[in-house]
């Protein structure tokens, strides 16, 4: 059937209203929570195919989430759907407001290969609760994962409910063709930017989710042998392949050589000398990817690993001392086990260190002096973040999580995700009781009265 025709669909099921009720999000929701539960074991065996990913990073960064994110929404959303009264000003006696939360329609979610379930999944819920219809557009990358997500979602849902498009670039760029109500898209900047124009042509409001160079700082004072151990899991969740992955490390040169040995100790405790056989690492997404990453060590100083098996598209944990910002791995985001390292010798470097690339989706920060954390949170620009950890702020669906200038544009999980498919509707109702007649042109004492109440 063609795309446009399945758009029509979806548009004559929304304006049916059966999609606006409480109750019929919070079943819809519901169902999607079983299906998740029944295909566990598919699920598992899919996303393994495709990135080679152990049963407790799957169950971590992919269900996991997954299920906390459902159980928070079902349980809050009908406090988010009640209509909101607000205040009304004086210039305005006799009239109520409210804000309706309003549905935008039919949405577009394209997601990503390197969390094929979660980055699908996540925003879905969004579309659901909001009271929509949405089209899935899963990656082409991870196969295995995108034919699972059209076959339960087929069984699950109705199609002019929800549907998923699979298929490559000439897929999405039909899709983009279509006079969506949304646009929600998670990958490159580089397609961020070409989403965007699209969306520009039809005026559709849009959400991207993008990435950039997260970088994470080790300050003096921070308790070096813990930050290199979160250091190390964050960096290496999924071989590096996280949008809010430590992209680059900023130490104190204090403490540099320190944290270096930390880290080294904990990369082999986590991954043994041979981290590519080991069994809970995970594999590059496809051959182009490896070959990037190893253009990117051409002529650095590797001071820790750096070998990659093309066989099975793995690459080491890897360290890089001291490149310089005009080198290409500091002119892209990374995307893989690389870490390049850094040193400063005052805080304020730090500022001046990442405005060669602003605005990074995520930054942290290690150090236990509080003023010091207080500086980094108000004085750098960047999308989200978390003190003396990494990645954990993703994880919560009590904040939004987005980026920032050419990081992204709008936010989502929990609430987030709810008021990202809505529009919050202005009405204004006013009284027949009674009529302020001096707004009209013909009051004799219009302009004084107006006068006074402007003033207050």
């Amino acid at each position: 059937m063609e795309l446009s025709t399945i758009l029509r669909d979806h548009r004559v099921m929304y304006r049916a209203g059966k999609t606006m009720t409480h109750t019929y999000r919070i079943h819809q929701l519901q169902k999607l929570k079983d299906m998740l539960n029944r295909n566990e074991k598919r699920i598992y065996q899919a996303i393994k195919k495709d990135l080679g990913k152990s049963d407790y990073e799957i169950l971590m960064t992919e269900l996991g989430v997954l299920y906390s994110e459902l159980d928070h929404v079902m349980r809050n959303l009908k406090e988010w759907m009640r209509t909101e009264r607000v205040k009304t000003p004086t210039t305005h006696k006799g009239a109520k407001s409210y804000i309706y939360k309003q549905p935008y329609g039919t949405v577009l979610i394209i997601s990503p290969w390197n969390y094929p379930l979660n980055l699908s999944i996540t925003p879905l819920i969004g579309a659901i609760a909001g009271g929509n219809t949405a089209f899935l557009k899963p990656s082409e990358f991870t196969p295995y994962t995108s034919e699972l997500l059209a076959d339960i979602i087929a069984d699950t849902f109705e199609e002019k409910y929800i549907t998923v498009v699979q298929g490559g670039k000439e897929v999405s760029q039909e899709l983009l063709e279509l006079e969506f109500d949304y646009i929600f898209f998670t990958g490159s900047q580089k397609v961020g930017q070409i989403v965007m124009e699209k969306a520009s042509k039809h005026l559709i409001p849009v959400t991207l989710e993008l990435g950039g160079k997260s970088p994470v700082i080790i300050d003096e004072d921070a308790k070096i042998s813990l930050a290199a151990k979160r250091i190390a899991w964050g960096k290496l969740l999924n071989a590096g392949q996280t949008c809010i992955a430590p992209d680059y490390a900023l130490v104190h040169e204090s403490v540099k050589n320190d944290f270096i040995q930390a880290l080294k100790k904990e990369l082999s405790s986590f991954y043994g000398n041979q981290p590519m056989e080991h069994p809970n690492y995970t594999k590059l997404i496809h051959e182009d990817h490896l070959n990037r990453l190893e253009k990117l060590l051409d002529n650095e100083n590797i001071i820790f690993g750096g070998e990659a098996d093309r066989e099975n598209r793995k690459m080491n944990p890897t360290l890089i001392d001291e490149p310089s910002w005009d080198r290409p791995i500091m002119q892209e985001e990374i995307f893989g086990p690389i870490l390049p390292i850094r040193s400063f010798s005052h805080l304020e470097q730090i500022v001046d260190e990442i405005e060669h690339s602003r605005n990074p989706l995520a930054l942290y920060y290690f150090s236990e002096n509080e003023q010091k954390q207080q500086w980094v949170a108000n004085n750098i620009s960047f999308g989200g973040g978390t003190i003396n950890d990494t990645i954990m702020h993703i994880g919560t669906p009590h904040l939004p999580f987005g980026g920032i200038g050419a990081s992204g544009i709008g936010a989502y999980h929990g609430y987030e995700s709810f008021r990202t498919f809505t529009h919050r509707k202005s009405v204004l109702k006013q009284t027949t009781a009674f009529d302020l007649s001096f707004r009209y042109p013909n009051s004799k004492f219009g302009e004084q009265i107006m006068r006074k109440l402007f003033k207050k």
